[in-house]
């Protein structure tokens, strides 16, 4: 007989106040059924975590790589997916062992002063996301209905509306949301990568790793910038709170069948947010690269170079669709990324649209100053900064995750095993000899 999984002894915290209290186990697990029916109940976080694998900072980083260095650069997007899904898989793991989102988990482990620091930390990686979806967003609205970059980013905060309708109709139609976004950006992708006609020989080059990247600082800043929009910090607080929605099991077997579940569902949705990810990369080489096109940085350049080159003017408006469906679905999850954080670190409870509010206002700000002095030239710049300072954010997450998921008195029987968390250290080596690379490299050169 199983006997009931009972709490890891070594959190500071006695009382666990859950996280996204108001969806909290909400999305219906069936107990006596399938593999299939199970599987398919579990399936849903991981999509809104690809969502932030795929969001408008990801588009001006992929072309800007596409354009100035054609294919070369596809293996650190491949790199950083496979990065991506080992981290995604220990933020599932914590959940599910701990039943504590990871900002929780922070100030349980080290008591509210260093809590405070790093939920400050977080609170910039969120802003940083929410630039780029204010930007991109307001891009994806110029191109569409030729609305002004100034008053696209203003109408961006309207979509706090959006999320707020949404958590009223229960997470699953959140989930189902984002979903269907989803499916419209695969399709476009599809029908422009078709009429785009890429080198294959090049695409499977491509994916070759070379140290090319440590001897052209432009090359290091570009694959730092797809390493912060890939990985991206927020995603991992978001994961380990928004798997909570479902019934994570009472007794050890039980935990280690839905862990299973979870990982499938990260691992499945991160791999469509490769082929996303590459496509765009993909489309910018096998465009501008190939026309010697190889400063486009901004994305509206990009979507109105591509009539003259791919000799059809589909493909610029599939371009703004998906460029617009991935700013509406990245606001949804950067809201329930936001709540996470705050109720988790700092304990402070606050209605979503107020949380959005305050979020988008600050992203806003930067936004409107850069547009209206700047243009669309700025935008472009703001785009890509904003990867790389996530990039930055990325140890302060990833660190205390791999520490809690290792510790077995923490963990108790669902502790990471050795070789995921050698992965997992490796990973965070990776981004971190990266982050001083390119803070030599800025002082240096």
């Amino acid at each position: 007989m199983d006997m009931p999984a009972t709490p890891p002894p070594n959190w500071l915290r006695e009382s666990q106040n859950s996280s996204l209290a108001e969806v909290f186990r909400s999305v219906a697990v069936p107990e006596n059924s399938g593999l299939v029916r199970k599987a398919f109940a579990f399936l849903g976080p991981g999509f809104l975590v690809s969502v932030g694998y795929m969001d408008p900072g990801n588009w001006a980083t992929s072309i800007a790589a596409g354009a100035k260095f054609g294919y070369a650069l596809l293996w650190v997007a491949l790199l950083s997916n496979i990065m991506a899904i080992v981290l995604q898989a220990l933020a599932g793991r914590l959940a599910v062992a701990s039943g504590r989102d990871l900002a929780q988990a922070c100030r349980d482990a080290y008591g509210k002063p260093a809590a405070f620091i790093l939920w400050l930390f977080a609170e910039v990686a969120i802003i940083a996301t929410d630039i780029a979806e204010v930007v991109g967003t307001a891009i994806g609205l110029n191109l569409l209905f030729n609305i002004p970059l100034e008053l696209g980013v203003i109408i961006t905060a309207l979509d706090v509306f959006i999320v707020l309708m949404l958590q009223r109709l229960g997470f699953r139609k959140v989930e189902a949301f984002v979903f269907a976004l989803l499916a419209v950006i695969f399709i476009c992708f599809i029908a422009q990568m078709a009429l785009a006609k890429p080198e294959w020989s090049g695409v499977f080059a491509g994916f070759v790793p070379t140290a090319e990247l440590l001897h052209r600082p432009g090359m290091l800043y570009l694959s730092l910038g797809i390493i912060g929009a890939t990985v991206m910090p927020h995603n991992l607080y978001l994961h380990s709170g928004i798997v909570q929605t479902r019934h994570l099991g009472e007794t050890i077997p039980e935990k280690r069948k839905v862990l299973r579940y979870v990982t499938f569902d990260s691992t499945f949705a991160l791999m469509l947010a490769l082929f996303v990810n590459a496509a765009i990369l993909i489309l910018a080489a096998a465009t501008f690269h190939q026309a010697g096109q190889t400063e486009v940085v901004e994305i509206g350049d990009a979507q109105r170079m591509l009539a003259p080159l791919l000799g059809s003017l589909l493909a610029p408006k599939l371009f703004a669709i998906a460029l617009l469906a991935c700013g509406l679905n990245s606001a949804v999850t950067a809201t329930l990324a936001g709540q996470i954080v705050m109720e988790g670190f700092i304990n402070f409870r606050m209605a979503p649209w107020a949380r959005r509010l305050v979020t988008r206002s600050i992203a806003i700000l930067p936004a409107v100053l850069v547009t209206i002095y700047y243009g669309s030239s700025g935008t472009a710049f703001l785009l890509v900064f904003s990867q790389v300072v996530l990039a930055f954010q990325l140890p302060f997450a990833i660190i205390p995750l791999i520490q809690f998921t290792a510790s077995r008195s923490k963990m108790g029987a669902l502790v990471s095993p050795r070789w995921l968390t050698a992965t997992a250290t490796l990973t965070a080596a990776v981004v971190i000899v990266l982050n001083v690379k390119l803070i030599w490299d800025v002082f240096t050169i």
